[in-house]
């Protein structure tokens, strides 16, 4: 026989089945080359590749594991690898290796079939499947509703090899999710993926939902006006500046306690509150790099505790605003520059930071982070972006971190 033995092991003998397997394999002498164990629905998946470093007791070990296992309501199958296959096997974990996550309310076997084959026509492999989320609670009386509107679910597939076209594979990553109404994550797996330490937030629809200069036009008599422009603005349409400019012009004679008044009313997104909180309590940085304005990034800052503001300033004079900025205005080449010296000021690399936005002026920024997200974006920031994030709320990123609904229960636990 060959040296080296895969063996697989069904059952519902949990901890014990895996004890007694173990312990066999200890009075034969074998070298683990190789393990890995899950529990679905209470049924153990426990697969061991050994090698037999006393070879001629092979019929012996088997035996004594067929019965054992047997006795604990178990299942056992044996296969014998070649030393040629074990070492393709060794060679392939030296190639490049992806992360696939998928993201939506709920996911169905069409979603993951169809992500499964695009992974496999593209010439990758799949070693490894995770559950990030929860599992769904099936009892309630409003289940359908409540997936609808607030059941997360995720699952990661660890992936290698080389892509025959990785432009292709993101294409049709993205063409998928937005047939299925699912979100695709496809992103290295590195040691940055799994140290990032600062997070920057574009703030209006990113954070919040509004788009706060519009509320402000519509208190000013123009918020037809300017939602226009901001739409032609955020789309790329036009430029990002100019438009600036034509729309705070609208704001002139505006009250100062206007301001006020639509900070109290503003709606965070859904899931930030959670997702900052949850940062925090990993020890992350975070900031908000905005093209709005700074009243409203620090009335944030004081609520959510975030740590860097970066906004536009408007020009008040005598209670009244003026329809002027003062300072340069943040657009997309100063949101790039402002993540730019946070980075350099937190000590940290540009692969590092995780950059969220939505709009065309938020492209250049989320080009320069490590991973950069379009959250619920414009068309052409969501096929520019690395990352989209469209059918979950803001905390979704967590998934993209790595992050599972058991480590935030341990992070609550603490906090």
């Amino acid at each position: 026989m060959n040296d080296i033995v895969l063996m697989q092991v069904t059952g519902r003998g949990g901890e014990e089945l895996t004890r007694v397997v173990l312990g066999v394999l200890a009075e034969f002498n074998t070298t683990v080359l190789d393990i890995g164990q899950s529990v679905i629905h209470e049924t153990l998946n426990l697969g061991l590749l050994v090698e037999m470093n006393e070879p001629e007791h092979f019929a012996t070990m088997k035996a004594a594991l067929t019965e054992l296992t047997l006795k604990q309501s178990g299942d056992i199958s044996f296969t014998e690898v070649s030393t040629q296959n074990y070492q393709h096997w060794v060679s392939a974990h030296s190639r490049e290796r992806y992360i696939v996550t998928l993201l939506s309310r709920r996911i169905t076997a069409a979603q993951l079939a169809k992500v499964v084959a695009i992974i496999s026509e593209e010439g990758l492999e799949i070693f490894n499947i995770n559950r990030l989320s929860g599992r769904i609670d099936l009892s309630s009386e409003d289940r359908d509703a409540s997936l609808a509107q607030h059941t997360k679910a995720s699952v990661e597939l660890l992936v290698r090899g080389v892509a025959k076209n990785m432009g292709r594979l993101r294409e049709r990553f993205l063409d998928a999710a937005n047939a299925m109404g699912i979100d695709i994550g496809f992103q290295k797996d590195n040691a940055y993926r799994r140290n990032r330490r600062l997070v920057v937030f574009d703030m209006d629809s990113t954070l919040i939902e509004a788009e706060v200069i519009d509320e402000l036009a519509k208190r000013a008599g123009a918020g037809d006006e300017v939602a226009k422009i901001t739409e032609q603005a955020m789309a790329g349409e036009i430029d990002f500046q100019q438009s600036f400019r034509k729309r705070i012009a609208y704001l002139k004679g505006l009250d100062e306690s206007v301001l006020a008044e639509i900070a109290e009313t503003l709606e965070l997104t859904e899931g930030a509150e959670h997702l900052v909180k949850t940062l925090k309590a990993l020890g992350y940085k975070t900031a908000i790099i905005s093209g709005g304005f700074n009243y409203f990034g620090r009335y944030l800052q004081n609520k959510l505790g975030i740590d860097y503001v970066y906004a536009n300033e408007l020009e008040i004079i005598n209670g009244k605003v003026t329809g002027e900025v003062l300072g340069a205005i943040v657009d997309a080449q100063r949101k790039a520059d402002l993540l730019r010296e946070i980075a350099k000021k937190e000590n940290i690399s540009l692969e590092q930071v995780i950059a969220v936005g939505d709009g065309a002026n938020d492209l250049n920024m989320l080009a320069l982070a490590g991973l950069g997200i379009a959250f619920r974006a414009k068309p052409l920031v969501k096929e520019n972006a690395k990352q989209a994030i469209s059918t979950l709320g803001l905390d979704g990123i967590l998934y993209l971190l790595g992050v599972t609904d058991w480590d935030l229960i341990g992070l609550e636990e603490i906090s």
